[in-house]
């Protein structure tokens, strides 16, 4: 009964700090993902071209992803999780500041600022996440989290709507998001206080792990890294999307960030059903990436607003899966002291192909929409035999 009591309460421990967690990143989504519904737009305004913002969404996830491997391997040698989860959302504060960006380079620049913080934050984030989801399940916890980030990027970009219906124009909205960037730091400071140590969720196999710290990624990890670059490089961003929908005028400016919250809706639905379903059947959810990514650009760069609407909705679906089931397999793939530092590189991997795939796709909108899709139909291709490749591989691994 003692044993059982003590399970309970650990387990009841791990939910806490993983809805704690959520909380912090409902704030930091209701931030910078209220600010990135708009930026592509917000630089049309300033006089960039799409190949432009191609390059800042692009370069920005590069950064915001790079810098993760020296982020994460020095979150795994220092056991500094906490001091590198605190700077990386202080930098959230660069979201507001984009209200007085005088040109699209400034703005830029904020933009970055903001992507850096994301990247010096979420390997130690995830990393001390993955301990709470050992007791929870990996996919539960993940997706609870996923889908808590989520309600705060339906938010965000509702708060720019609204901002933008009222006549604030996209620089009134900037500066209201002030407000969740603040209480990112309240909450956060909470959480610390009252779990300042999660790493113990997973005690026994962190002593076991730290056994190993010196020893070498499995090869597993390697496939799998393929399929998750080929994956994003075939992902188009919704900044490019929302620079089709403004350029084109085919929806109002009020409209475009309504579009993205409802993309984050989904999300946020699909977070936790997929995050069940991994739990289930495994890593065979992934099938859901290639299978769903194919049809968005067909949907997204067309003209009317139901279209429109289909295309986003697709691209909040493969963003639930990339987002919740890509983050959980890593802990079961990866020992605990190893962790923080595949978690560097996986989100860096991740990124490389995101700026890759960023700046291709809007260089081929400049030309022509007919490029954009041959593009994508051969990542989503490349991405699937890939994908068979790690999951033969993978289930060699196990046995």
């Amino acid at each position: 009964m003692k044993d059982s009591s003590k399970v309970y309460d650990v387990k009841r421990a791990s939910m806490r700090f993983i809805l704690m967690m959520g909380l912090v990143s409902l704030f930091g989504d209701m931030a910078y993902e209220g600010a990135r519904s708009s930026t592509g737009a917000f630089m049309a305004t300033l006089g960039a071209s799409a190949g432009a913002v191609g390059f800042v969404v692009g370069f920005g996830e590069l950064l915001g992803y790079a810098v993760r491997i020296f982020s994460g391997r020095l979150a795994d040698r220092s056991k500094a999780y906490w001091p590198l989860v605190f700077l990386g959302y202080g930098l959230i504060l660069c979201v507001p500041l984009l209200a007085v960006a005088p040109s699209w380079k400034i703005a830029a620049l904020f933009i970055l600022g903001e992507r850096l913080g994301k990247a010096i934050r979420s390997p130690a984030r995830d990393a001390l996440l993955s301990y709470a989801t050992k007791q929870v399940g990996r996919g539960w916890g993940f997706g609870i989290h996923e889908a808590m980030d989520q309600i705060g990027a339906i938010i965000g970009p509702l708060i720019m709507s609204l901002a933008l219906y009222l006549g604030l124009g996209f620089r009134g909205g900037f500066s209201l998001l002030f407000v969740p960037a603040v209480f990112i730091l309240l909450v956060l400071t909470l959480v610390k206080r009252t779990t300042p140590a999660p790493q113990s969720f997973e005690v026994e196999e962190e002593a076991k792990g730290e056994e190993e710290k010196d020893a070498k990624l499995p090869r597993v990890f390697w496939r799998y890294m393929l399929f998750v670059c080929l994956a994003g490089v075939g992902l188009i961003p919704f900044q490019i999307m929302a620079y089709h929908m403004k350029s084109g005028a085919f929806v109002s400016d009020v409209s475009i960030p309504i579009y993205y919250a409802m993309a984050m809706g989904i999300d946020a639905l699909f977070a936790l059903i997929v995050g069940r379903l991994y739990d289930s059947v495994g890593l065979r959810c992934l099938l859901f990436v290639p299978v769903f990514t194919l049809p968005i650009p067909l949907f997204a760069f067309a003209r009317d607003p139901i279209s429109l609407g289909l295309g986003v909705g697709l691209w909040g679906l493969v963003m639930a899966v990339h987002e919740t089931i890509m983050r959980a397999a890593i802990a079961d793939i990866v020992p605990p002291a190893r962790r923080g530092t595949a978690y560097g590189i996986f989100n860096a991997a991740y990124g490389i192909s995101l700026f890759c795939g960023s700046f291709i796709i809007g260089r081929l909108y400049d030309k022509a929409l007919a490029y954009v899709i041959l593009f994508v139909l051969l990542a989503v291709l490349l991405s699937y035999l890939a994908f068979v490749m790690f999951l033969g591989k993978h289930r060699q691994y196990q046995k």
